[in-house]
């Protein structure tokens, strides 16, 4: 008898259990696995084709990563030499990390709450602030006389190449990444021996202007 009895709680579990699984596997059913979007490509059959489309694998330097940074990515390549990339791009985190401490100190020595507002501690903002600022407008050319006016790549590409000249000429004792978070934060706001490399070039372009009409002697 008590035998009989253990067997039909055991039935009773068993059934409970099963109908707990079927439950759920219903509700898990009843819910859709895929977006809206793909649910509509599918009853238009437009699925069935992009299935059978080849896709193309990515190139080297595409990324999905939110960090990345084209600008970033292309002052790294600047600033590689022998093809040493992982070197040049710690370089550049480490100017990164300076950033952020000296704007920081900056930022706990301020008593007003203006000049702490002023402050940027972003160091992608500073990057990206000290490369517009260190942008020429005109160049002077050995052919053509005079200030011309410059490309966007081209004024892109010497604002980089006066920071990274700029960060190395420094003394022995300071390292490379912390000259150069010095002068993108000098240049971020508007100041240091970029921004005056910059003004000078403009000064002798203005200073050519009586020759620009001689353009192609």
């Amino acid at each position: 008898m008590a035998t009989l009895k253990t067997m039909l709680g055991k039935c009773q579990i068993f059934n409970s259990r099963t109908k707990v699984i079927s439950c759920l596997f219903n509700q898990q059913n009843g819910m859709s696995q895929y977006p809206k979007v793909q649910e509509e490509l599918i009853k238009s059959g437009e699925a069935h084709k992009l299935s059978h489309v080849p896709t193309r694998a990515a190139l080297n330097d595409q990324t999905s990563s939110l960090a990345h940074d084209n600008l970033v990515n292309l002052f790294i390549n600047y600033c590689m030499r022998d093809g040493k990339k992982v070197l040049a791009r710690g370089l550049i985190e480490q100017a990164f990390e300076n950033i952020k401490r000296l704007q920081l100190e900056k930022y706990h020595k301020c008593d007003v709450e203006e000049d702490k507002n002023k402050i940027e501690l972003n160091p992608k903002l500073v990057f990206h602030r000290a490369i517009q600022n260190c942008k020429p407008v005109m160049q002077l050319t050995p052919i053509k006389r005079g200030g011309v006016p410059i490309t966007e790549k081209k004024s892109q590409f010497l604002s980089m190449k006066w920071l990274i000249a700029a960060a190395k000429e420094k003394d022995g004792n300071t390292r490379f990444h912390l000259q150069l978070a010095r002068e993108l934060i000098d240049a971020s706001n508007y100041t240091g021996r970029v921004i005056k490399k910059k003004q000078d070039l403009h000064k002798q372009c203005e200073a050519n202007r009586a020759y620009a009409h001689y353009r192609w002697s």
